[in-house]
């Protein structure tokens, strides 16, 4: 079976044990959007009694976890040079991980702080690699346990809400299509968000 059809696989028969598996590959360096796993698990739940959705959302948290402890570890006992590397490589291209990339979370990690992987988790483009410089600055893995798991509920609520509520909207079709469009309005939101959080911590940083 191929990655691709193991991967469909779990979509067609979700539940919480390829749940945790999706997510934590969504978490990791492998690209996979968490957007295609927690709604359609959440619309699932709200269609019958196979699954529960605070389950789904627990799971789900369980798996971005998992996938972020990868990227963790491995950035905190290989260094920057090798995640560099990896990063410039083909296999790094494939996974849709570029130099840029990690350059951008880590600058991002910088300015903000242990509090990026919280904010990072909720942002676009930042949420897969922010565990990166995370692991590079060698943060307390209790901090960067803390930061990740609120992060990652939050996200993973915020999707499930959507996939619950979208079972009385819109045919499952459709289900995509929709998820997709709020999690990128969304994700503006929370960009601003974040940049308010941390505007406010600096300016009563130097009050």
């Amino acid at each position: 079976m191929t990655s691709v059809a193991f991967i469909q696989w779990c979509l067609d028969h979700l539940n919480y044990w390829t749940i945790t598996l999706l997510m934590a590959i969504e978490s990791s360096f492998i690209p996979f959007p968490s957007e295609v796993v927690v709604p359609p698990a959440a619309y699932k739940a709200a269609s019958g009694d196979e699954l529960n959705v605070f389950l789904v959302i627990l799971f789900a948290t369980i798996g971005a976890n998992i996938g972020a402890m990868i990227n963790y570890y491995l950035a905190y006992f290989v260094g920057r040079p090798i995640v560099y590397s990896f990063a410039n490589s083909r296999f790094g291209h494939m996974c849709l991980i570029s130099e840029e990339k990690v350059k951008q979370a880590e600058e991002y990690f910088d300015k903000h702080g242990a509090l990026s992987t919280f904010i990072g988790r909720l942002i676009p483009a930042v949420r897969q690699l922010i565990s990166i410089p995370a692991g590079l600055a060698k943060i307390k893995l209790s901090t960067f346990l803390l930061y990740t798991t609120l992060g990652a509920g939050i996200w993973n609520t915020i999707l499930a809400a959507i996939g619950y509520y979208l079972h009385s909207v819109v045919p499952e079709d459709q289900l995509m299509e929709k998820v997709t469009e709020y999690s990128h309005e969304l994700g503006y939101v929370f960009i601003a968000i974040g940049v308010f959080i941390v505007g406010y911590l600096i300016y009563k940083g130097r009050k």
